[in-house]
Parts: C-alpha cells; structure tokens; sequence
C-alpha cells in the first residue's frame, strides 16, 4: 500500500482567504490540497475554476490534487493543466469518453484519476484500473462540505483495494467526505491510503495532532 497521505480539501477553507488555507495545510506538514472543481450542473453547487487554480499555484509548493465535479470534464483538461494542476481526477458518471479524457491527461503530462460515487458500481472501474494513477471513492454525494460519512462505500474500498492488489497495480485509492479521526480508521482499514478531508480539518483545534491520527 502507498504511504499515506492526507489531502485537505480547499472547499472547507474561508473562500475570501485561500491562501490563509493553503497556509494552515502546510503549517500542518502536509504535502498535498485537494482542490475542488463544480460546475453547478454534475453536482449541485459552484466553486471556482482554473484561474483560482493559476493564482494559487505560484503561492504554495502544495501538489495539486485537482477533482473534476464537472459534466464534461474533458473539456477543462488543457485549461487545468495550465493551470498548474498536477493531478486531475474525473468521474466515471461524467458525459464523457473515459479512455479518451484519462489519455488526454497523460498527454498533457499530468497524473490521472477517476471518481465514483457513493451509489456506483466499482466494477465500472475496472476497464481503466491499469490506466490511472488515482482511484477516488466518494464517502457522500458530491456538492457540499461537512456531510456525514457513507458506511456502505467501505464495500467499494475493499473491491478495489482487492482489485489493485491481484492486478499488480500501484495507483493511489482516495477517500473524500465526511473523513475525521473514526471513518479515516475505517477506511484506512478497507485499503485507502489517501484521505480528503475538508470540514474536520480545518475546524481541528490541533491540525497536526488531527493528520497524525489519520496517518497513523
């Protein structure tokens, strides 16, 4: 399994202080954001784009993990990668050609990604499993910070933790909402290695102390 890594998502922050966020991510000692990407339309909220992403990326050494809420996220690949994203993660219920859009972020030299929802199949994955660096479960629906945990997606953990592993694959298997010290546990349990956690960090009286539980 990959060495783990927490990756606070930027949603959870003050959105009038990003880089007061971006600050306490790294006071932290973490190495990684979780960035947020919705367009109103494939979940039902807006958060920002790629010039955000461009004003941040000269401010922080933070690797950029950039997820696609989006209805058609092939056509914001080049626009991130622009952008200074290092990492983009899609979704498999995106109106998309899958294949096309992983190889489009290969090209531009970027890490890819893809994303299921609580409610999919981890099957559907499978195809693209040799062809991702990243496979991301979502422990709630999409669209709003601070939801509780959905217990039912440890199943889906355990697949593709079972999958990666018979298959000799090396991608990262992240977990993102309702993430704290408890559902962290059980997913580290099931196979994830890298945690998105938004809400639980940023109000942690001790954010070090916080990561360190996860990681442990």
């Amino acid at each position: 399994m990959p060495t783990p890594v927490v990756a606070p998502s930027l949603l959870a922050a003050n959105h009038g202080e990003f880089i007061a966020g971006i600050r306490a991510i790294e006071a932290a000692g973490l190495t990684w954001v979780h960035l947020d990407i919705m367009d109103g339309h494939f979940v039902p909220n807006i958060s920002f784009g790629p010039q955000v992403v461009a004003d941040l990326r000269p401010r922080t050494k933070l690797h950029f993990d950039v997820h696609l809420m989006l209805t058609h996220p092939d056509r914001f690949v080049t626009a991130f990668a622009k952008a200074g994203a290092e990492r983009l993660t899609v979704h498999i219920e995106a109106a998309h050609d899958m294949g096309s859009t992983l190889a489009a972020i290969k090209a531009a030299g970027l890490k890819a990604g893809i994303a299921m929802n609580p409610d999919s199949d981890p099957r559907r994955l499978l195809p693209y499993l040799a062809s991702v660096d990243l496979v991301l479960c979502m422990t709630v629906f999409p669209g709003f910070g601070g939801q509780a945990f959905i217990p039912e997606v440890l199943d889906s953990i355990r697949f593709l933790a079972a999958e990666r592993q018979a298959r000799g694959h090396d991608f990262r298997l992240e977990v993102d909402g309702g993430i704290n010290a408890e559902t962290g546990r059980q997913c580290r349990a099931a196979g994830a290695d890298t945690l998105v956690a938004g809400t639980a960090f940023f109000k942690a009286t001790d954010r070090q102390a916080f990561v360190a539980g996860l990681t442990a």
